[in-house]
């Protein structure tokens, strides 16, 4: 139990919108693309496969990166989009570890091919990279069980801050809420592991405030101190 005196201090609620940023580099090949991958700032690793949870779309894309997305419907290799499509970005402690994979999947399937696919010149592969804009809300939590009440209203870009881009700030790469509360210790625990239990990756954005927003409610309507 954390005494009075060792509180950390509130959470602080804070918004985010992804800024796109052209790097002017494009790829209309598959070897075009890997030979980018390799010096590529990581900004535009962490675009193409993140930033697809928080970019405005009208439909459910096939696919939730864009490296995926653009083998299937640029090059038509049906395969290397389903290789692709599986890589989890939250298994990487950083875009470096990811950008290996990317770069071992490509070359294999180059291996398997005799010749390299190509896209029409509309539609190549173009390098974005991301800067994300913070804003405080101005709202604060100082104690957990607030939490039950504060996540449901949270905005997709708040789920979005905490929970996926908080991986890459905070020091031991996990989401804010797990990190907020793990100076309480053994107190919220379980809270913790449920928590961590969520899949940040294969879901949109308003299904993961809707399983967070479950864990809370569920945990703390549970009796939990």
């Amino acid at each position: 139990m954390v005494k009075s005196g060792d509180r950390p201090p509130a959470f602080r609620v804070q918004d985010c919108a992804l800024a796109a940023l052209a790097t002017g580099k494009r790829a209309q090949n598959l070897r075009e693309l890997r030979e980018l991958l390799r010096d590529i700032h990581p900004g535009c690793i962490y675009y193409h496969f993140w930033g697809v949870l928080l970019r405005p779309r009208f439909d459910n894309p096939e696919y939730l990166n864009d490296f995926a997305e653009w083998a299937r419907h640029g090059l038509h290799d049906h395969v290397l989009a389903e290789r692709l499509a599986v890589i989890h970005p939250a298994e990487f402690p950083d875009m470096e570890g990811l950008r290996t994979v990317l770069i071992e999947e490509i070359e294999n399937r180059l291996d398997e091919t005799d010749s390299t696919p190509w896209a029409k010149p509309d539609r190549e592969f173009h390098f974005i990279r991301t800067h994300i804009a913070v804003f405080d809300t101005h709202r604060r939590i100082e104690n957990p069980p607030e939490l039950a009440s504060v996540v449901p209203q949270m905005s997709q870009g708040s789920v979005f801050y905490h929970f996926i881009d908080a991986r890459r700030r905070t020091p031991k790469g996990v989401d804010d809420f797990q990190a907020w509360l793990a100076p309480f210790g053994e107190t919220y625990a379980d809270l913790v592991n449920r928590i961590r239990d969520i899949d940040p990756y294969f879901a949109t954005l308003r299904d993961l405030r809707e399983q967070l927003a479950g864990v809370m409610k569920q945990y703390f309507r549970g009796g939990k101190p």
